[in-house]
């Protein structure tokens, strides 16, 4: 599968972001698929992660509250909304999708397709 992440961008403390990757491929809806991002200089971290069906959703506590991710099978796409957002949310963020997860899906060697990332930066 390929995926490709959009809707980053630059936005204010405070504002919202929604990002969207889009997978190709007629199998999407049997991937666990996840949020992860990764800050200049630091380690990618787990954002939010949701089940093949959109039943389980995971988020990091950083952003829980904050962020909601969702899918749409019939799009083969999945979102991931931002809100309150603050500076330290600046990151590029990256999609991935896994096979056989079963919850929560905090590691990045648990996913094998992993999207080209979109860039969101926080303004203070």
């Amino acid at each position: 599968v390929q995926l490709q992440a959009s809707g980053g961008g630059l936005v204010q403390a405070g504002g919202s972001l929604r990002l969207s990757c889009a997978a190709s491929g007629r199998t999407f809806s049997s991937y666990y698929m996840g949020w992860f991002r990764q800050a200049p200089g630091r380690e990618r971290e787990f954002v939010a992660a949701i089940s093949w069906s959109g039943t389980s959703t995971y988020y990091a506590d950083s952003v829980k509250g904050r962020f909601t991710i969702s899918r749409d099978n019939a799009k083969n796409t999945v979102y991931l909304q931002m809100n309150s957002l603050k500076p330290e949310d600046t990151a590029v963020y990256y999609c991935a999708a896994g096979e056989g997860l079963v919850g929560p899906g905090r590691y990045t060697r648990e996913y094998r397709y992993w999207g080209q990332g979109t860039l969101v930066t926080v303004s203070s």
